[in-house]
């Protein structure tokens, strides 16, 4: 039986007077990948931004939360107040939509910001070895400038980068955003391949939907930050609720 990783229970996240989140529940087992699908403003991104810390959980104690028992990440079944580098240093690591690269750094020294918190050269050395070998193509070109790269190659590298940290868990944001068809393709076969050999579970945000249910497992479906449903990869892609969704047909309750 696999373990749950990270649970959200209850979650709100408010940014002034919009309510970003409202009451979500989400669970994240080892080694599985899940989606989170929706319209833009549906709080998908918000969910993978309060996991790590930087969206503003609203606190169990707000009079409008307190009879519900307010909202609570859990780690391996422990309560997470979560703040970005601690949430790194305990296995988390958060590709953000973009690929955000060092674009006047080398793909080498890319690779090693993201391991700044390995003090071990050596350790460094070795995880720089395992990453290379998931993503050949920055093998060949470590010395090179990452801004001079391909959008594909750039994403494989913020990619390559979020392993560095070695994370049980990699919360992924809009990966194949920009990118071309072939690319796209190629991008989710680096995903797939990360979880079955690194055994890396993930959670990913992205509009390709056909693409992303064809490596989940299971995905979560969002509209006006709630969760509307959640079911395998299989009966999601079987079931109308993605359409209906995303024609606003679905009578989200408040």
């Amino acid at each position: 039986m696999r373990e749950t990783l990270l649970q959200l229970k209850n979650i709100s996240v408010h940014y002034g007077g919009v309510k970003a989140l409202d009451g979500v529940n989400f669970e994240l087992d080892e080694g599985e990948i899940v989606a989170l699908m929706g319209p833009n403003g549906a709080g998908k991104s918000t969910i993978l931004k309060a996991i790590f810390g930087l969206a503003p959980i609203d606190s169990p104690c707000l009079p409008d939360r307190q009879a519900a028992g307010g909202g609570q990440i859990f780690w391996h079944g422990k309560i997470l107040k979560p703040v970005p580098h601690q949430v790194v240093g305990l296995g988390i690591s958060f590709v953000p939509q973009g690929r955000r690269v060092f674009s006047h750094l080398t793909v080498a020294e890319n690779l090693e910001m993201g391991g700044f918190a390995v003090k071990d050269k050596k350790e460094l050395r070795r995880r720089m070895t395992e990453v290379i070998e998931t993503f050949p193509v920055l093998g060949r070109k470590q010395k090179m400038k990452s801004g001079a790269l391909s959008g594909g190659e750039q994403q494989m590298l913020a990619l390559a980068r979020g392993l560095m940290t070695d994370p049980k868990v990699l919360l992924l944001d809009e990966p194949s955003l920009g990118l071309a068809p072939k690319i796209v393709k190629e991008v989710f076969a680096k995903i797939k391949d990360i979880n079955e050999r690194h055994k890396t579970a993930i959670v990913i945000v992205e509009h390709n939907i056909k693409s992303l249910l064809e490596i989940v497992h299971r995905g979560y479906v969002l509209d006006k930050g709630k969760v509307v449903a959640e079911d395998t990869a299989s009966r999601l892609l079987k079931s109308d609720i993605l359409e209906k969704v995303f024609l606003g047909k679905v009578e989200v309750k408040n």
